[in-house]
């Protein structure tokens, strides 16, 4: 079925026929490649412009100016880049030990590299349907039947989202590395891999080379001796001139391509495995304050027993180094229960005036921190027990995306509440397993009043006890509440809030309007805005200076 290329010209030279096998001795390594990109192409497409990444072979170069002492994050290896290749065509025309295949969760043929299964035989549409499917970011791998190749690794790319760019990045540099893995793990050492990512899958082409670059030249740093080769297979002119472009960013051949790099790699190279590096997710250890502790009283070699466990207990050195939210938790629990009935009695004979004022339940004194932290986790840990389905489904409360200044926001919908939440205990424990994630840094939150009834609502005791199971967190990194289209009611109940509950929380309230007031803080395309919103919006406003596409939603200024 497949002749073997008599010659092969460059390395991105060959016929799309399946009728040629090309093999390893006949592409040049990226290392012997005869021409040195200059780094400065020009791209001449321009669809491949992207205002969110912008190019960073096309930024302003520093480099003339020496490197001001700065070390490579990437310096010349020669063993490293012997290993590379750039071929143009298709990978299952080259007899190497494995081939990638870019493919879908499902692992059909219709979602797969396009060719691939053609070229390879129906036994591996056969053996795919045995493997049980495959989750994005992993791998696995069958035989090749028919293809030069000895095996077909599967992988499944990431759907993209700007505001889910982070996860997407590492999502498919776990695809790549999982590639490598498996090749190790099945005792091969040469394999071709195309563009896992797909334009179905809208991934920007240039993101995506960088990811996949990066993250080989980071796992060839840990096994180059487990690895001969690896071809970057490109089908188009476009990601050619990519790989040209960024392949000495991350594998230079020489020390001036070092020192360009150093003014042309993005900021974010990842981590010692090519993943991006998160801030908030870092584990930070630091040393323990340094105090001048008072020595401990020495124990008389005559002193009894009973007397040394008191002399211990007495002493101040332990004591020092002890969180005082921590001893609250362990306490001696008479004295714990003692406290709990002197609280239960204290809000038993006060003077409740929320509830006189028909409020609910606001009396008793504030819980200390350790009684917080205490009530979030076992509300937080009987929330991940139980399915909560039906409430997400409900669309009351859900994740946007992020405001004007990059802290993520969490939708609120009134209306949604009033008609359709009838279970508060679990609506409450899909709040904390909600803002569980967002509350451990700022975030915003944005409630639409738009169009809610006068129906019974939660009272200020209920809000009171929810605010005391989010916990102190959220009242730090809370950055602002926006409330769109207030009414009259509403803002007294938030008046009452902050004098009867907390001034600090209910302080960050900010009442919107209109929604291009919204718009300023949080951008439209953050937002999963319901259809009623701007309904609601164009009968309270009269249309000023509004105009609403029935069919995007999106709002626009009236000329």
């Amino acid at each position: 079925m497949y002749r073997t290329v008599a010659t092969s010209a460059a390395t991105t030279t060959t016929t799309d026929s399946l009728d040629y096998v090309v093999n390893l001795d006949q592409i040049p390594r990226w290392s012997d490649a005869e021409h040195r990109s200059s780094l400065e192409f020009v791209n001449e497409d321009p669809s491949f412009s992207n205002s969110y990444f912008p190019d960073p072979l096309t930024s302003p170069s520093d480099a003339e100016g020496g490197t001001n002492g700065v070390v490579s994050r990437f310096p010349v290896d020669h063993e490293i880049n012997s290993k590379i290749y750039l071929w143009r065509g298709n990978p299952w025309n080259l007899e190497v030990d494995a081939v990638v295949n870019s493919t879908n969760e499902n692992l059909d043929e219709a979602h797969s590299s396009p060719g691939l299964h053609a070229a390879a035989g129906p036994g591996l549409l056969d053996e795919c349907g045995t493997l049980g499917g495959c989750r994005t970011g992993m791998a696995k791998v069958t035989n090749a039947y028919d293809l030069p190749a000895r095996k077909v690794i599967h992988t499944v790319g990431p759907k993209y989202a700007v505001k889910y760019h982070t996860a997407a990045e590492n999502a498919l540099s776990h695809c790549y590395r999982s590639c490598l893995e498996l090749l190790i793990e099945n005792g091969l050492q040469s394999i071709a891999m195309g563009c896992i990512y797909t334009e179905a899958k809208n991934y920007p082409r240039e993101p995506a080379a960088h990811v996949a670059i990066r993250t080989v030249r980071r796992f060839l740093e840990k096994q180059r001796d487990k690895i001969k080769a690896v071809v970057f297979c490109t089908t188009s002119s476009v990601d050619t001139e990519i790989y040209k472009r960024l392949l000495p960013l991350y594998f230079p051949r020489d020390k001036h391509e070092e020192e360009v790099a150093l003014s042309k790699l993005p900021a974010d190279v990842g981590d010692e495995n090519g993943e991006t590096i998160i801030d908030e997710r870092k584990i930070r250890i630091k040393s323990l304050p340094k105090k001048n502790v008072p020595k401990p009283p020495q124990v008389l070699n005559d002193t009894p027993v009973s007397d040394v466990r008191l002399t211990r207990r007495n002493s101040s050195y332990l004591d020092s180094y002890l969180d005082p939210a921590f001893m609250a938790l362990i306490k001696d629990p008479d004295q714990r229960r003692k406290e709990q009935w002197e609280k239960t009695a204290q809000a038993q004979t006060g003077w409740n005036y929320g509830r006189i004022l028909g409020f609910g339940d606001l009396g008793g004194p504030p819980l200390s921190a350790a009684e917080e932290y205490s009530l979030h986790s076992r509300y937080l840990a009987k929330a991940n027990s139980l399915n909560l389905s039906e409430i997400a489904e409900m669309k009351i409360v859900y994740r946007g995306g992020v405001d004007s200044e990059g802290r993520p926001v969490m939708v609120v919908v009134g209306a949604h509440f009033l008609l359709r939440c009838l279970d508060l205990e679990r609506f409450v424990l899909y709040v904390v397993k909600e803002f569980e994630p967002l509350i451990q840094k700022p975030y915003t939150i944005v409630y639409f009043h738009s169009a809610a009834s006068l129906q019974p609502r939660p009272d200020m005791g209920w809000m009171k006890r929810l605010q005391q199971i989010l916990g102190r967190k959220h009242q730090r990194n809370l950055h602002a509440i926006y409330v769109l289209h207030p009414t009259f009611g509403l803002k007294a109940a938030v008046l009452a809030m902050q004098l009867l509950v907390d001034n600090v929380v209910w302080n960050k309230v900010v009442y919107i309007d209109r929604l291009l007031q919204l718009f300023k803080y949080v951008p439209r395309e953050q937002l999963t805005i319901p259809d009623f919103v701007f309904q609601h919006d164009l009968e309270v406003n009269g249309g000023k200076g509004l105009i609403v596409d029935p069919r995007t939603k999106y709002v626009y200024h009236r000329p």
